[in-house]
């Protein structure tokens, strides 16, 4: 038993977000790395001690309920935006997540707090939004996914990268069809792009008229190579609306991490090269070039 609580601290010590978790006597009994980093506070400071009283140490304000009531039900989406009291004074905001934990015959033997840097998030390069409402509920999630798998395929240095895709047609049909044409267009796309993606693979929205797939091909040839795929599988879907068939294409900008990046510099260089290959006509797709890469000489 004790080789798996080693083996579940050590992973929960691996985690890029702050793991904050309570035991049923309502006191503090786990406080990873990452959120030593956030907040200032180093374990020794706040395990042992009563949750309420850890809490307000911590929350400059809004608020998380630690009772027996508290479930990830009422907490949904990003969760809920807190204020957190930095040791040395300043405040950082923050999103938390509270979940009850419970043991295999459904009785509560805890609870934990997932948190992380509002501000850290907000800074990732993101497709532009005009309903905030859209962006919560379609971003939210997925950007977790995609800082967690970043996260962990860096420290264990295996492939990661992403493809930035947007649809050419989408702000004329906007337009001219309206709203629920669009979506109903981005919806196509969005099946499209899930059917063809690779095992490991994730898609999400990330824009009005964007995505971002994560993937994990070997190289930036490959992941330029699987774009290809993806835009070929776009244009020819047969998408109707009303009984006219609407022709559909994307521009796809493909980027690989390398060495050193950080996911902020990896999104923006998937970003430059998506608006590359829509500046250059669309339905094409665009290989971000490399940080060192050099001019011929």
């Amino acid at each position: 038993m004790s080789d798996r609580t080693e083996l579940l601290e050590a992973a929960l010590e691996g985690l890029p977000h702050g793991v904050a978790i309570a035991d049923l006597e309502g006191c503090l009994a786990f406080w990873n790395h990452a959120a030593e980093e956030l907040t200032g506070f180093a374990g020794a400071d706040l395990v042992g001690r009563p949750v309420r009283c850890a809490l307000e140490t911590l929350l400059a304000g809004g608020t998380v309920q630690w009772t027996a009531q508290t479930s990830a039900e009422t907490m949904p989406g990003r969760g809920s935006l807190v204020h957190v009291q930095h040791r040395q004074g300043h405040e950082i905001p923050a999103i938390v997540r509270v979940l009850v934990l419970r043991n295999e015959l459904g009785a509560r033997v805890g609870m934990a707090a997932v948190f992380h840097s509002a501000e850290r998030l907000d800074a990732l390069p993101h497709g532009e939004w005009h309903d905030k409402n859209a962006e919560e509920a379609g971003e939210a999630e997925f950007e977790d996914r995609l800082e967690a798998e970043f996260a962990e395929c860096a420290g264990s240095h295996l492939p990661f990268g992403v493809l930035w895709i947007t649809v050419d047609q989408a702000h004329r049909l906007r337009k001219t069809h309206g709203g629920r044409a669009c979506e109903a267009m981005l919806e196509k796309v969005a099946h499209v792009v899930g059917n063809g993606l690779r095992p490991g693979e994730e898609a999400g929205r990330w824009g009005d008229d964007e995505f971002l797939v994560i993937s994990h091909e070997r190289s930036a040839e490959t992941l330029g190579a699987h774009g290809q795929v993806l835009a070929g599988l776009a244009r020819t879907t047969d998408f109707r609306w009303w009984g006219d068939r609407l022709s559909l294409s994307v521009s796809v900008g493909a980027a690989q991490a390398e060495e050193g990046n950080t996911l902020a510099e990896l999104l923006e260089r998937a970003q430059s090269a998506m608006r590359s290959s829509l500046n250059a006509g669309g339905n094409r797709v665009t290989l971000a070039p490399g940080r060192m890469a050099c001019s011929p000489s």
